[in-house]
């Protein structure tokens, strides 16, 4: 612990500050509509897929639906900008293109499972643990911000990710650790899930397992630097690395039971989902873009690639025929997407590009081609290229 009683590692923001524009941020969400720009169309049947980024994660994420099914969430654009933050050293490459190590709060994608933003204030907000626990617990959101805090950078990705796609997005979040919460309320032996509900009653259910293995699953009231946005959760959300949002990032946060997998099955699980997530090693080419007209000779392939808990140890790129380690920015922690480049001599004509990666345990990104349901989807990012 530091000498503040935060936890060790990155340190937090300035709480005096953090306080002010958590007011103001207030303000916003009493007034909060249907909030951005909708990128996907309009709300999904139940049958669609559940996303799991942003949330319900700006990651990152779907919050599930209620005990009756509230359909599939609905996709919308951003709802504020966030100031840009500095990339940890070396985590950042100098590509024109290439994703930037921290993805804009305004950027950040978004899988909402309500058709409109919920108007929580901090007033009003309160987040209830029971169920199989020693030591039910409600505690208000002026003794939330008094927990001991810490920021974590996290990759969010959707499970309904294509290789390629555009809903994967990394961003600093700030909150208290959910293990320490929990571990108060004194979880009971057989209690394998955690049931979360939102302030509209969404549901969705993650292996307790998950939360108390050491990652930092944080009860998060913060991200960029900057309090919750509406849209992305506020007053208070859940972000668990490693796992696909439709198990674990549930915004607007109110409640959560601990039960058993045998006792409760969660919206998404009924609907075919999986029970447990865990996100699949990617990778992504961010330029050239597919169909891109390049002048031959010297030029640059490069992009990001993640797995989360274990972190990217090598990138391969397949250009002219055959396999080529790319270059990689340096890694700031597993939970986060790593950059990475390989200089290429092109050469006139049609090119096929694709990228892989691998894990630092050596597990190798799979070309085999999986669709989303249940658990996420698989394949290689390929792209057609033309040199001239």
């Amino acid at each position: 612990m530091n000498r503040d009683g935060r936890p060790s590692g990155r340190p937090s923001v300035d709480r005096r500050k953090f306080l002010t524009a958590s007011a103001a941020t207030a303000g916003l969400a009493a007034t909060a509509g249907v909030a951005g720009k909708v990128l996907i169309g309009k709300r999904p049947a139940p049958s669609a897929s559940p996303g799991g980024g942003s949330s319900s994660a700006a990651g990152g994420t779907g919050a599930g639906g209620t005990g009756g099914g509230t359909g599939a969430p609905a996709t919308q654009g951003p709802a504020q900008a966030a100031p840009a933050l500095q990339a940890p050293a070396g985590a950042e490459l100098s590509v024109p293109g290439i994703s930037p190590f921290y993805t804009a709060t305004s950027q950040l994608y978004r899988t909402d499972t309500a058709i409109k933003v919920p108007q929580v204030s901090q007033q009003a907000w309160q987040l209830r643990i029971h169920g199989m626990v020693d030591r039910p617990i409600t505690i208000g959101y002026d003794q939330l911000i008094r927990r001991p805090m810490l920021e974590h950078d996290v990759t969010l990705t959707c499970v309904a990710y294509e290789p390629g796609g555009s809903l994967v997005g990394n961003a600093r979040w700030h909150g208290t650790l959910l293990a320490d919460l929990l571990r108060e309320a004194g979880v009971q032996a057989g209690a394998d899930q955690l049931v979360m509900r939102d302030v509209q009653g969404m549901n969705i259910g993650i292996a307790t397992d998950a939360v108390l293995d050491g990652r930092k699953a944080l009860l998060a009231i913060g991200m960029n630097g900057q309090p919750l946005p509406p849209v992305h959760g506020y007053p208070a959300r859940v972000v668990v690395p490693g796992v696909y949002g439709f198990t674990s990032a549930c915004k607007w946060v109110v409640d959560m039971e601990l039960t058993t997998f045998q006792a409760f099955t969660t919206y998404w699980t009924r609907s075919g989902w999986a029970e447990y997530a865990p996100i699949k090693i990617s990778s992504r080419i961010d330029v050239p873009k597919t169909g891109a007209r390049i002048t031959a000779g010297k030029a640059v392939i490069a992009g990001v690639a993640w797995e989360q808990r274990r972190g990217i140890e090598a990138v391969e790129v397949y250009a002219d025929g055959g396999w080529h380690e790319a270059t990689l920015a340096a890694q700031d922690n597993p939970d986060t997407w790593r950059q990475w480049y390989y200089r290429w001599d092109a050469t006139p004509g049609s090119h096929t590009i694709r990228v892989r990666a691998t894990d630092k345990t050596g597990h190798v990104q799979t070309s085999a081609v999986q669709t989303g349901k249940p658990s996420g989807s698989t394949g290689l990012h390929t792209i057609q290229v033309t040199v001239v």
